[in-house]
């Protein structure tokens, strides 16, 4: 990557970019507000961990509020995204790498090289929360409380049905192709190989793409309109969105295109201006989509099921919360996950809570509700 190549990343003051070189083999890019400067006593740390397709970026909202509290605070953009190098983006490559525990791994060697002994608060978002909450169910000595925020943590597959488990969850996949109106599951599409050109080379342009993609999954979109699932099978899951359970033949880019906002929406959306939205349009450009890619291929795949159910019986017993929006079907996504987090998988649960006028990307739609449930919730622990 050529240094010439990158833009300048339009950060709020206070904010800096730098790499850092860790212990798993990535130079990992981050963004850091709130560091202490030389000689100062250190100041509790807080990490941000992004999902997709976003970046470090997406908590640019949140690193000035929290820095503002007092506290130390480092997003990074993580293994195979944005301007973190070291992971193998190529389809054919070592994917694997991109398991769960690995990506635990990443957090660990981050905070090492910070010269940090623990993490006061981590804070995940969509794939960053799974991410997030294996942190603190594997190594609750680090990670002292956890933040989920839009995927809810149902907790370690059980050891004696792991296998079982994957087997059903995707003999229901398959099932939705014999649907009357044939569909397809995104984690699966994105699992395959085809995905990353699909979304790279999308027809109608990768910022156009992103634009969509955005919009159907926020709260402007109106018919983001809720419920719980009864199950998972196939005539349940074919009642979530286009954007989750896509038409068969139609790849993500085709799927998410009628849903393009006209002109006048992108002028008034406030969330996401054009400059922003510009930053993940350069990023993915210039990058693709394939080092994000590879996480779905190892939640999708049976060994990670068996690897993780090692864990099995275990809960998250750090505080905990969870915030999503209101109107982010990925809290209902996974039929029971919701419930299952909150009475089963964390075990020290201060608040759940579901922010109106807000879709998937909560702390993106409305930052500063967010900003608040989160020193809330710092001021807690």
């Amino acid at each position: 990557m050529n240094a010439d190549e990158l833009m300048v990343l339009p950060l709020p003051d206070g904010v800096r970019s730098r790499h850092m070189r860790i212990d798993t083999g990535l130079d990992m890019h981050v963004l850091e507000a709130g560091h202490p400067q030389t000689g100062s006593a250190s100041k509790p740390l807080v990490v941000l961990l992004h999902g997709f397709p976003e970046l470090a970026f997406s908590w640019r909202h949140q690193l000035t509020a929290l820095a503002d509290a007092g506290f130390h605070v480092i997003a990074p953009d993580q293994r195979g995204y944005g301007r973190t190098l070291g992971s193998d983006d190529d389809v054919d490559g070592d994917w694997r790498a991109c398991n769960m525990l690995r990506l635990v791994d990443d957090v660990l060697a981050l905070v090492k090289t910070l010269g940090h002994g623990h993490v006061h608060a981590l804070i995940g978002h969509d794939f960053g929360s799974p991410v997030a909450a294996w942190c603190a169910l594997s190594r609750p000595d680090i990670f002292r409380s956890v933040v989920l925020m839009s995927a809810p943590f149902a907790g370690p597959p059980d050891a004696a049905t792991a296998a079982q488990t994957h087997a059903l969850l995707t003999q229901q996949v398959a099932a939705l192709e014999q649907l009357p109106e044939p569909r397809q599951h995104y984690q699966w599409y994105y699992s395959n190989r085809q995905a990353n050109h699909d979304m790279w080379h999308a027809p109608q342009g990768l910022h156009d793409f992103m634009r969509a993609y955005y919009h159907v999954k926020s709260a402007d979109w109106t018919p983001n309109q809720p419920f719980r699932l009864k199950a998972w099978e196939a005539s349940e899951l074919a009642q979530l969105p286009h954007y989750y359970v896509m038409p068969a033949g139609k790849n993500m880019a085709q799927a998410v295109a009628e849903f393009m906002p006209d002109a006048d929406h992108i002028n008034a959306c406030q969330w996401l201006p054009d400059s922003d939205l510009h930053v993940y349009s350069a990023e993915y450009t210039r990058r693709g989509y394939q080092g994000g890619l590879q996480w779905y291929r190892c939640a999708t795949d049976r060994d990670e099921f068996i690897a993780l159910s090692q864990y099995s019986g275990q809960t998250i017993q750090v505080p905990s919360a969870f915030i999503a929006g209101a109107s982010d079907w990925g809290v209902y996504q996974f039929p029971g996950a919701f419930e299952k987090m909150q009475t089963q998988a964390c075990s020290d649960m201060r608040f759940c809570e579901l922010i109106a006028g807000a879709g998937h990307w909560v702390q993106q739609e409305q930052a500063q509700r967010v900003n608040r449930r989160l020193l809330d919730f710092l001021s807690q622990v």
